[in-house]
């Protein structure tokens, strides 16, 4: 039964469902200028449907995740101006359900069989995949009932979706394409060592593989506690992100397979054994996955013990408050951040991995067409100029953003635009996963002497078996569909 509610009723019950239990925080409703809100309005009555004639107006989604990006809760965050479009032009309202990052796709099969889903999840061909296996397993329904992806609001993303097809049935509403990983660091920090700024190096063509590894040799020295790199995400940025290439493949005809022979994967995978054998890695005794601070986005920074925090470019985009608390004097213009460097033997490009964003529409989600709704107008947000002209004045005014920021976020979108490879390794059988789980990380993390060649040597049959069997799962799929 379609949930039908006034906005009033609706804010009731997003008050009384955070408001239960001391964990949880209310969301505050935040408003734009009075300029800015008709500019929006206006824009979006050329792209969306109007209130009368919308399927999905005037009711309530309930978002299952990690990470409320809807809701405000404080006055010095930003305002997502999707959801201000959903919530001011349509009367919706996005109810969110928390859950953990280890615990969420267990918490999203509870529901769906307890009959009490949630209504939408957030999309992904990564770390957060969502694709294959958790569509064949039930826990998503196909799109297409309520998306048109040759729609001039939508058609740009039609290649993008096909990332999410299983046959002729696409399961998610990809809403933009946007990259990954990219290279944080505080400017003071960069100065006081006497390095060239790396984003100065990247519109010079000089920021190369050879110039970050000679920096992070330079800083790092255990004895004072000081490591170039931390976290999780270097491995992967600079082996399967910076090389523009990546270790499983999807053809064609939709089957998976493995690349593992590529020399630029190889090189990359030295750099990295070179980084951790000179230590310029945190880590504890022999334990080259540990993180500072438990693995604290940017820990270190600031402080100058961590020179460069390789993140995902979502964990930048926080309140002054969160980004000075880790990263540095944001009022004094200290953060800053480039792309990923480029191998220097390479074929002289930059590469950023491109991430396709937008919602799974739950199994048996009670509100689908406000789901859709809801995601147009997030596509619209991403598409339109007004709206992002509007964002980016945010970006600047609340966040203090500079303009060079924001010129090389544009840089950085460039990058994707130009050399786009899509990562795709996440949500595989539990036999591809294992397999690829247990050699990706190997040379970053083994405390020996192990080399690309010898992970491909122990791993290579067995990741192309497993993967061999995968693609007869989703034929067998397809074929079902009829």
């Amino acid at each position: 039964m379609k949930r039908i509610l006034s906005v009033a009723l609706v804010l009731l019950m997003i008050v009384a469902l955070v408001g239960c239990g001391s964990k949880k925080r209310e969301p505050i409703i935040l408003t734009l200028s009075t300029e800015d809100s008709e500019a929006i309005l206006n824009a979006a009555g050329v792209r969306l449907p109007d209130r009368e004639t919308a399927a999905g107006a005037d009711s309530s989604i309930i978002y299952l995740g990690t990470e409320d990006l809807m809701n405000n809760y404080s006055e010095d965050q930003i305002i997502n101006t999707g959801f201000w479009t959903f919530r001011e032009k349509y009367g919706g309202a996005i109810i969110f359900e928390e859950t953990t990052y280890e615990e969420r796709f267990d918490k999203l099969a509870q529901d769906v069989i307890g009959g009490n889903p949630p209504d939408f999840f957030s999309c992904g061909v990564s770390s957060e995949a969502t694709f294959p296996m958790y569509c064949i397993n039930g826990s998503f329904q196909p799109v297409d009932k309520y998306v048109d992806y040759t729609d001039p609001l939508w058609e740009a993303m039609a290649d993008a979706a096909e990332a999410f097809a299983l046959g002729e049935r696409h399961f998610a509403f990809v809403t933009d394409i946007t990259f990954r990983n990219i290279v944080p660091y505080n400017r003071r920090v960069i100065e006081e060592y006497g390095y060239d700024d790396p984003a100065d190096l990247y519109y010079n063509d000089e920021w190369t593989w050879d110039v970050f590894y000679e920096m992070c040799m330079d800083f790092s020295d255990p004895d004072e506690d000081r490591y170039a790199l931390d976290g999780y995400a270097y491995n992967g940025a600079l082996v399967q992100e910076a090389t523009g290439r990546k270790i499983i493949h999807k053809d064609e005809n939709g089957d998976y397979y493995a690349e593992m022979d590529d020399p630029y994967i190889e090189a990359a995978n030295d750099l990295i054994y070179n980084l951790k054998k000179n230590e310029c890695v945190y880590h504890e005794g022999t334990n080259y996955w540990a993180g500072r601070n438990n693995h604290e986005e940017g820990a270190g920074v600031k402080d100058g013990l961590c020179l460069f925090y390789i993140t995902v470019f979502g964990n930048i985009q926080r309140t002054v408050a969160e980004m000075e608390a880790v990263w540095g004097d944001v009022t004094n213009h200290e953060f800053m951040f480039a792309p990923l460097p480029r191998y220097q033997n390479g074929d002289g490009e930059y590469y950023l991995a491109s991430i396709p964003t937008g919602f799974m529409l739950v199994e048996n989600a009670r509100n689908p067409e406000g789901v859709a709704l809801y995601a147009a107008c997030d596509r619209f947000k991403r598409m339109d100029s007004v709206v992002m002209s509007i964002d980016k004045k945010q970006l600047k005014e609340k966040y203090l953003w500079t303009d060079e920021m924001l010129d090389m976020y544009d840089e950085c979108r460039e990058i994707i635009l130009k050399n786009s490879g899509m990562y795709l390794n996440g949500n595989l059988t539990d036999n591809v996963n294992n397999a690829y789980n247990a050699f990706r990380d190997k040379v970053a993390r083994d405390s020996g002497a192990t080399s690309w060649a010898q992970v491909k040597e122990e791993y290579k049959d067995q990741l192309d078996y497993y993967l061999d069997e995968q693609n007869d799962i989703i034929r067998d799929y397809i074929d079902s569909l009829g």
